[in-house]
């Protein structure tokens, strides 16, 4: 039983770290740009930052803040991308910290039974464990569609590892 309480731990710091990551880079990525380019489409098939930032906090909300606190599932994903204005870049992160926040005292609450318990999320059957890599995943995806439109609009580097060396060699 001790091994599956040490997978357990490790699950979820990895699955913590992984939100806390995706929510540095995109930190960087509004710091980078002006209040107006927030809102700026690539296209009319491609989405804002904006919209982008709001989507995430509704696909957080629903597979982990709802899904695994077996609350009700609010959402309204069409609105998510329909929205061309509403918010101002500080209030779209504070907006998206706050679920962040939200969705990982929920997480580091789950019980191992509660990641095992299969669940109808946006009409997929997940476990618990399911709905956090999702959240995982799907956060990661969307934070380098918004590093890819920042360097667009920026012709420049994002610094996402200044004073790391990325071209050091596996160990151990």
């Amino acid at each position: 039983m001790a091994q599956v309480e040490l997978l357990h731990k490790e699950f979820m710091e990895n699955a913590l770290f992984r939100m806390d990551e995706s929510l540095r880079m995109i930190k960087i990525c509004l710091d980078k740009l002006p209040g107006k380019a927030i809102w700026k489409k690539p296209n009319e098939s491609s989405n804002s930052i904006g919209n982008l930032i709001v989507h995430l906090c509704g696909n957080i909300t629903q597979y982990a803040i709802a899904s695994l606190a077996h609350l009700e599932d609010k959402r309204n994903r069409d609105l998510e991308f329909e929205m061309t204005a509403g918010y101002s870049k500080a209030e779209l992160f504070q907006m998206l910290e706050e679920t962040v926040v939200r969705a990982k005292a929920v997480i580091k609450e789950s019980t191992l039974e509660e990641l095992l318990e299969k669940r109808s999320v946006q009409g997929f059957e997940f476990s618990g464990i399911g709905n956090i890599i999702h959240v995982v995943e799907h956060f990661s995806y969307h934070t380098g569609q918004i590093a890819f439109w920042t360097k667009m609009l920026n012709d420049t580097g994002l610094g996402f590892y200044d004073g790391v060396d990325l071209n050091a060699k596996n160990k151990g």
